[in-house]
């Protein structure tokens, strides 16, 4: 296995510029990902990602925020360097009434980590996404209906 990128694309019945607001809002990110964050949407802003009673803190670095296409940020291990930070990306393309979400994470073969290790933060990361994403679906579906 390669372990380059994550892709994974689902289409949700909701215009981009509400899913934008959705992948690029700490109070929405805590409804379908995470358990609080704090950023804000300017490129370059650095924030955090948390989960649990902040069991877990993750620094992230918005990259490029294109109100409603594209949302990307760098999320850090600990002792990382920004740089190599891996890097997810939101493609918000219209389709029909709705939107396609194309999420991509990229940068685990330049973590420099043992093979071991790459292949098991890349199954890690591959079972989150297929878990938040269908998440992500359903939050939206229930924000859109109550709007």
């Amino acid at each position: 296995m390669e372990y380059g990128s994550i892709e994974r694309e689902i289409h949700v019945d909701a215009s981009p510029e509400v899913v934008f607001e959705v992948v690029s809002s700490p109070e929405h990110i805590s409804q379908w990902w995470t358990d609080d964050a704090e950023f804000d949407t300017t490129p370059g802003a650095v924030g955090e990602l948390v989960w649990g009673e902040r069991a877990q803190v993750v620094p992230m670095t918005v990259v490029q925020a294109q109100p409603p296409r594209l949302f990307s940020f760098r999320w850090c291990y600990p002792d990382d360097d920004p740089a190599d930070a891996l890097l997810i990306t939101f493609e918000l393309t219209p389709s029909g009434r709705g939107t396609t979400i194309r999420l991509t994470e990229t940068g685990f073969r330049e973590k420099g980590w043992s093979a071991a290790l790459l292949a098991e933060q890349y199954q890690e990361h591959c079972i989150g996404w297929d878990t938040y994403l269908p998440r992500l679906g359903d939050y939206l579906a229930r924000l859109v209906s109550s709007r």
